[in-house]
């Protein structure tokens, strides 16, 4: 195992032991979240799981963790996701995996929401690509009103959504994300605001450092 593999797995080993018995908890996607799930499954405890991707509620399943749909309930007490930039204010870029419109709902009706990162994905700033999912609808008129856009070669979104990359500067993080937001026929985009996460989980070196942004 890399030293990378090894940060992502400390990470998520050190996510899975905030979950408590009873915990309603939202599982995120991607390749740090491949670790939680076994470390999790592993802890044996009576709780009930939201995945946030067809991939991850397969994985989940296989593993025996307790699945439900999310349309059955209206709060979370805990999501555990991973990101693919964290800047130093807490900024964080998600979506790598195409899944971030429904991370962001998940980790949006979340009481705690929990990150988890390997060292490298610490960022000095914020830079493109910056996820975005697309209305199908109009998608000429949408990449124009974006002009720093490209489409992603990868199929539709779980919900029907046109997966995309905004590839111009990144100068404010927030007024990107309300430009970005403001655009008709953006469904959502990856940037999630510090003031969604609880806590950011970083292995370095062989420990993992609480970050609260």
């Amino acid at each position: 195992m890399s030293a990378i593999e090894a940060e992502k797995r400390a990470a998520a080993e050190a996510a899975a032991a905030l979950v408590d018995n009873g915990m309603l908890v939202g599982l995120g996607t991607g390749s740090t979240v491949a670790y939680l799930l076994p470390a999790l499954a592993e802890r044996r405890l009576d709780v009930r799981c939201i995945a946030t991707s067809p991939q991850t509620e397969e994985a989940a399943r296989a593993i025996g963790l307790p699945l439900e749909p999310f349309d059955s309930v209206d709060r979370l007490d805990l999501t555990i996701d991973g990101a693919d930039q964290v800047d130093p204010s807490g900024w964080l870029v998600k979506g790598g995996g195409a899944a971030h419109t429904r991370e962001k709902v998940v980790a949006a009706a979340s009481d705690r929401f929990v990150v988890i990162v390997s060292s490298d994905k610490l960022v000095e700033a914020i830079a493109p690509p910056v996820p975005l999912e697309l209305l199908p609808f109009g998608i000429p008129a949408t990449l124009r009103a974006l002009a720093f856009a490209q489409l992603r070669d990868v199929p539709p979104s779980p919900d029907g959504g046109v997966i995309a990359d905004y590839l111009g500067p990144v100068e404010d993080p927030a007024e990107l994300a309300d430009r970005l937001a403001a655009i008709p026929g953006v469904v959502e985009h990856g940037l999630f605001a510090p003031l969604l996460v609880s806590d950011i989980l970083v292995a370095r070196e062989g420990s993992v450092e609480r970050i609260e942004p």
